[in-house]
């Protein structure tokens, strides 16, 4: 069965709130391999802002854009975490929603992202774990629809 789930919400800043009208409610047995998600995300300022103050990076390569360029970018370049913490809201929020526990997340990092660069962030079932009730997602997050950025394979148990 392939099932694909498509938010088309251009989400940013303080709107991800609405993504609480979003949450999915997948239990184990109604996810099929197959099944995939999509959001877009907007990369604002704010979310730099935000991630910066909670994690205390000052990296200069993410905050100066002087720096940055010295060092063979466009400008400042948006935290990878950052990027790669949208992987947690397509579990959480998206497939399978509000029964997921993520056991592990392993990404790659591709190309740079920027504020205002516009993320989709793509999951796809992949595997399934009837014994110990896990679904193994592949994720991708591509960049203004054009440029892969990053790839992801989460591990990812139901709770029921």
């Amino acid at each position: 069965m392939e099932e694909k789930q498509r938010t088309e919400q251009v989400w940013q800043g303080e709107e991800t709130e609405a993504w609480r009208g979003q949450l999915r409610h997948y239990t184990y047995d109604q996810i099929a391999v197959g099944l995939s998600h999509e959001f877009t995300v907007a990369l604002t300022e704010e979310y730099q802002q935000l991630f910066r103050k909670i994690t205390g990076d000052i990296n200069p390569l993410h905050c100066d854009p002087d720096f940055a360029r010295e060092k063979g970018f466009g400008g400042p370049v948006a935290y990878g975490m950052l990027e790669a913490s949208f992987y947690s809201s397509l579990a959480g929020v998206f497939l399978p929603g509000e029964n997921s526990l993520i056991h592990s997340v392993e990404v790659l990092f591709k190309k740079p992202v920027y504020i205002g660069d516009v993320l989709t962030v793509r999951g796809t079932v992949a595997e399934k774990n009837d014994t110990f009730r896990f679904i193994k997602l592949k994720c991708d997050i591509t960049r203004n629809g054009k440029e892969k950025c990053s790839r992801a394979v989460m591990q990812i148990g139901v709770l029921e």
